[in-house]
């Protein structure tokens, strides 16, 4: 009995690392020289793009693909392929995006199993890497201790003259050149702005530490559409300051969903139809419970869509917390994505189809 020849394993054309990398630490560095070693080039995903500054996604993708090409020899920059990507809030969105987007930068077309996806199995959140048949997976143990969030804990909760002190701590975990960009980033008027949301982020989670178990919490928001525009508040306090949101808030104890959203609505903007004409503009209602979707925690929202057709815009005023309001060309949306608190950018795309083409 003859033994069959042994299967030819392609030749892998690139290899793919997906991640946030907020910041980039000691364990992603070791996967990328990972990745580096089994293929000529690698594609780095960097998720979360296109978002505004949080504390939990402080820096941009520029910001995050310098600190990746500094913490790698010269020639290992070059071989290296950066592929920002938003966060859909929909897994078979998100992975249809991350497989066009990096088959796009790798020609020709895509062979089975010339592309690799390097990638560690840590808890649930990894499961995405299951999702890319036709590519290889090169499963890697964990290369180093080092984690994101812990190294953002710290960076926030030092202050800029305690700073060098911080690092020099976090040695072991950081590139030299990821050191040196905390210290500089530091000094930009970001840095105390995120500081300030991620220390009421933190007094907010403890407030509820004691709760026999985790909280759910239950907001409204209402998306308001009218002679091509939407109507969006500035947040006027953390968390969010600043930022771009629809009317909304938490719901009260002794209201339905709507009746939630249409208080909310009247408060923080002004806005005073005859309750028949809400009734009839309502187009349709959606939840969105994406765990990750607030970082205030476990967050579920009924956003409801209002549709006031052609009509004249209505006058509005801001209130409660809201610092401004008011009615924002539908066509500009798009260019403000990275201005939007949460994921209102993508509650408004669900109604909207604001990123249909893109």
């Amino acid at each position: 009995m003859r033994t069959p020849p042994p299967a030819v394993v392609p030749t892998l054309r690139a290899a793919v690392c997906i991640g946030r990398f907020q910041p980039f630490h000691a364990g992603h560095l070791a996967m990328l020289r990972r990745a580096l070693e089994k293929a000529p080039r690698c594609v780095v995903v960097l998720g979360s793009s296109f978002q505004a500054r949080t504390p939990k996604n402080p820096f941009s993708w520029q910001e995050r693909a310098e600190m990746i090409r500094l913490s790698l020899p010269l020639e290992d920059q070059d071989k290296l392929q950066f592929l920002p990507l938003r966060d859909w809030y929909d897994e078979a969105r998100w992975t249809v995006a991350v497989r066009e987007g990096v088959e796009a930068l790798c020609p020709p077309a895509a062979r089975a199993g010339d592309i690799a996806l390097v990638g560690h199995f840590k808890d649930a959140t990894s499961n995405y890497l299951r999702n890319f048949p036709g590519w290889r997976m090169l499963s890697v143990d964990r290369l180093h201790p080092a984690d994101a969030t812990s190294l953002r804990d710290a960076y926030f909760a030092s202050s800029r003259e305690d700073m060098p002190g911080t690092l020099a701590a976090l040695v072991d975990q950081v590139s030299p050149a990821v050191k040196a960009f905390l210290q500089s980033w530091s000094a930009l008027p970001a840095f105390d702005a995120l500081r300030e949301e991620w220390t009421m982020l933190r007094n907010y989670r403890a407030a509820w530490a004691t709760a026999p178990y985790p909280p759910v919490f239950v907001t409204v928001d209402a998306v308001l559409r009218c002679a091509g525009h939407v109507l969006l508040i500035r947040r006027g306090q953390a968390p969010g300051k600043g930022l771009f949101a629809m009317p909304g808030g938490f719901i009260e104890q002794r209201e339905t969903a709507y009746q939630s959203a249409l208080r909310e609505l009247h408060e923080e903007t002004g806005l005073n139809l005859l309750p028949e004409s809400m009734r009839q503009s309502l187009c349709a209602t959606q939840a969105f419970d994406h765990p990750d979707r607030s970082q205030r925690g476990r967050t579920i929202t009924h956003a409801h869509y209002f549709d006031f057709g052609d009509r004249e815009l209505p006058e509005v005023r801001a209130g409660d917390d809201a610092a401004s309001v008011q009615w924002v060309p539908i066509d500009q949306l798009l260019s403000l994505e990275d201005q939007f608190m949460d994921d209102h950018f993508h509650i408004l795309d669900h109604f909207l189809g604001l990123t249909s083409g893109h």
